[in-house]
């Protein structure tokens, strides 16, 4: 049976973007039946990513020489010196869950349990805990720490900020009137027991910066707080669907209007906040369906009719203000996916109507409400997964993929965070060929690893600047009848180089100074790490084990700073069982020499993009000189290593600004236009429910650009557009066919008087009312502000509301009924 055991979880590197607690990172390896694998990959239709998909030995792409040095005697007893290998004897648990604790503390727990509650076992089942202070050198079982209580596999071990652990127990309902956590604030080294009063209906979520902070949410739908890291709880609001924190200690939550989630229309929630740990509330909006906080936005959708296509709503305050997103050119069919956030703007995607496997992207302005079209045919599989990647390693940088109209896949990137894009350069040490009409990079993401071509997707670390590891392919499109090879880029994805031949798993370390690789291995077994000192130039092997054994993962500590790097997997015993077995190699006894001056370069950031000297580098409005290690040296960057740049303002080009809301980029000029479908110049936005003006000139700045001076595209004509359809005021009569009026009588000569001081009232009253009305929205150095009507603010404590004046857009789009589990959720 062994011989059709494999991997279930394929390494999955812990990058310190993707988890909100600040002091460890975990990572889930199982084991699992192939047969099941294979039934999870093919159970939704997928589309393949080339016409020649019914390939089923995929050939190699063309060829380059990858570095392979050989590991000196020497250098391999070193390593022999400093690799340790624990086995797991007599260990059962088909799930592995490994968490790094704090920041440089070297402690590792390892929980090893089973996904399926405690009841359903005989007697006696439970959970195992390790705990290692040496980085994963060796491990002790300190399962009695917990008494050796089951722990629930999809709960696994919670790390907070600091030290702080929480683990959870897997309890009856029936016959305990709470559940059970262990908490620890000395990253595992004791555990208190404490019994909650309430049944977790999920983990117990921590606050961004202070892990006393806790917040859960029981079965029943209430919403519990803890002050003092879970000692004591007091019960916030009931009927609670989801919360999230936001900035502070603001909390959102959604509820319904009956205090139970038992609800059939999730339209109806409610979505509050409190600003002051619970004590009171504020209503945000009614009829809410879901919502979310990401970067400095919170966003919800809103069901404005009984079983009506959703709309989205965004704030950038927190809840005080928001309005409607306006989406240019979307349709009621179309769904929505935020890509990726942060204070300054998000990326979106709207989905193409039916099952085309496409959309169009957006990026906002500052305030998450006003979007412009990025990218076109942005592939979206049939799993809901896109490849949209941000390259952390270098600022501006993001890559995905789109399903041209030729049914290909090909990759594009942008360097001014979705500007423009365009393809990968070809790897400079492969040629395709002359059969081969356009020869790129293209590069596997998400949708490649759900159908299990590629094991990982591309890597970059914000220390490591200007580093990129990726899988990928080389010709006219990616394609899945070519075995993907790993590579490389120095400078951000300008420019690559083929690294390694095949699938392979990798990590960087020690800041970018050493990068580590495993070769995949579908159904076999590995013994072999390989090594790279010079970001992937050459490469050493180094077998780490005598016995081979069944790959799970690739670990190492968060940050990038640490040295070692665990190696996880099983074997199969005499006995037919399966053992864990974890081997850690640390190369800091390898590489012992610390980095000094003559070792490092100053690299100008995005000089690789051919712009003439004066603009060479300018990227956002700035030019970035880092200070980053030099290819050749061969030392540690150490724990200490902090990255070091300068930063200098550039001119302003046409580059740095996106084309307005209602305007698009024309292919050949490269100019902002009009879109078509914006009959006579008018768009649908009301604010205060009344007309209003924008004044633009088709162009805004890139969000986060910070460029000087040069180039002003407000100084070219600007458009008045008077929104909510308000046709323009009529002119002057036309002087050949007007009459002239005489008033002759002591009557007529009164009423003009009259009329005249009634007119001259009415230019007072005019002229305050143009001072008062400041408030509008003219677009010269930033876009619109946009407020919403009604914001009914409701202390529920005091049963006050009070209602805010302000206005919203009328041109949000819908999105299709199962969209916001993806966006938001």
């Amino acid at each position: 049976m062994w011989r059709l055991v494999v991997l279930g979880g394929l390494c999955v590197l812990l990058l310190g973007a993707e988890s909100r607690n600040s002091g460890g990172r975990s990572v889930t390896f199982r084991r699992t039946q192939q047969d099941e694998i294979r039934s999870q990959v093919r159970a939704r239709h997928t589309r393949d990513t080339s016409s020649s998909s019914g390939i089923s030995n995929p050939s190699h792409g063309p060829p380059f020489t990858s570095c392979q040095l050989p590991l000196t005697p020497a250098e391999h007893k070193v390593l022999d010196d400093n690799t340790h290998e624990t086995g797991f004897n007599g260990d059962d648990g088909s799930y592995v869950i490994l968490t790094w604790v704090g920041d440089g503390t070297g402690v590792i727990l390892v929980l090893s349990t089973i996904s399926a509650p405690l009841d359903s076992f005989l007697e006696g089942g439970s959970s195992r805990l390790y705990r290692s202070t040496d980085y994963g050198k060796s491990f002790h079982d300190i399962s009695h720490r917990i008494n050796h209580t089951f722990i629930r596999e999809e709960f696994g071990v919670s790390v907070g900020p600091g030290s702080s652990v929480i683990l959870t127990a897997d309890t009856t309902v029936v016959d305990n009137p709470g559940g059970i956590i262990f908490t620890s604030t000395d990253a595992g080294a004791t555990f208190m027991f404490i019994q909650l009063p309430f049944h977790l209906a999920q983990p117990v979520t921590y606050h961004f910066f202070n892990p006393d902070y806790l917040v859960a949410l029981s079965i029943d739908g209430s919403l519990w707080l803890s002050l003092d890291f879970g000692t004591k709880w007091t019960k916030v609001h009931d009927g609670v669907h989801s919360f999230s924190w936001g900035a502070g200690i603001n909390l959102f939550f959604s509820c319904t209007r009956v205090d139970t989630v038992d609800t059939d229309e999730r339209g109806d929630l409610v979505l509050k906040r409190t600003k002051d740990l619970g004590e009171t509330f504020t209503t945000i909006h009614e009829d809410i369906y879901s919502f979310g906080y990401i970067g400095a936005f919170l966003f919800f959708s809103v069901m404005e009719e009984p079983r009506s296509p959703r709309v989205m709503y965004f704030s950038s305050d927190q809840g005080d203000t928001f309005s409607r997103a306006l989406l240019p050119s979307a349709s009621t069919e179309q769904f929505y996916s935020i890509l990726d956030g942060d204070e300054d703007m998000l990326f979106m995607h709207v989905d193409n109507p039916g099952d085309t496997f496409f959309g169009t992207m957006y990026t906002s302005d500052d305030r998450g409400i006003l979007f412009s079209k990025s990218l076109e045919r942005h592939l979206f599989d049939g799993q809901r997964k896109s490849d949209f990647t941000n390259i952390t390693s270098l600022r501006g940088v993001y890559l995905t993929n789109k399903l041209d109209l030729d049914g290909r896949i090909r990759s594009v990137i942008s360097f001014n965070r979705g500007g423009t894009w365009r393809q990968l350069n070809k790897p400079d040490n492969v040629d395709c060929g002359d059969q081969v009409k356009s020869c790129n990079l293209h590069i596997h993401g998400e949708h490649s690893r759900n159908i299990r071509i590629v094991p990982m997707l591309a890597l970059s670390e914000p220390t490591a600047i200007g580093l990129v590891i990726a899988h990928g392919t080389v010709g006219d499109s990616l394609s899945s009848s070519q075995h993907p090879d790993v590579f490389v880029s120095s400078d951000g994805g300008y420019n690559w180089r083929g690294t390694l031949r095949g699938p392979h798993h990798y990590s960087i370390l020690d800041s970018g100074g050493l990068i580590v690789a495993v070769e995949a291995q579908r159904e076999g077994q590995v013994k072999t790490i390989k090594f790279s000192t010079d970001e992937g130039q050459c490469w050493k092997s180094y077998n780490f084990t005598e016995q081979p054994f069944f790959f799970a993962g690739l670990a190492c500590e968060p940050g990038t700073k640490a040295m070692n790097v665990s190696v996880w997997g099983f074997r199969p015993e005499e006995d037919g069982q399966p053992m864990w077995v974890a081997v850690t190699i640390d190369f800091q006894s390898l590489i012992t020499r610390e980095c000094n001056d003559q070792d490092y370069e100053e690299w100008l950031a995005h000089s690789a993009a051919g712009e003439n000297s004066k603009r060479k580098g300018c990227v956002l409005g700035v030019k970035e000189t880092y200070r980053r290690l030099k290819r050749q040296s061969v030392c540690r960057n150490g724990r200490s290593f902090v990255v070091s740049k300068k930063q200098r303002s550039c001119l302003c080009t046409r580059e740095d600004y996106l084309c307005d809301y209602g305007y698009y980029r024309h292919v050949n000029t490269s100019e902002c236009v009009r879109q078509p479908n914006a009959a006579n110049k008018t768009l649908e936005m009301c604010l205060n429910g009344e007309e209003d003006e924008l004044l633009t000139a088709g162009y805004r700045k890139v969000p986060s650009d910070r460029c000087e001076g040069g180039y002003n595209p407000q100084l070219t004509v600007q458009t008045v557009i008077r929104p909510c359809g308000v046709k323009p005021s009529p002119g002057p009569p036309d002087k050949s066919t007007s009459s002239v009026t005489h008033f002759d009588t002591p009557r007529e000569r009164l009423v003009l008087i009259l009329v005249c001081a009634g007119a001259g009232v009415i230019v007072l009253v005019a002229v305050v009312s143009a001072v008062i009305s400041v408030k509008r929205v003219v677009y010269r150095n930033r876009a619109p502000v946009y407020r919403f009507s009604n914001l009914r603010i409701q202390d529920d404590e005091n049963g006050v509301t009070v209602d805010h004046e302000s206005g919203t857009s009328s041109n949000g789009t819908a999105c299709q009924q199962d969209s916001d589990d993806d966006l938001i959720e």
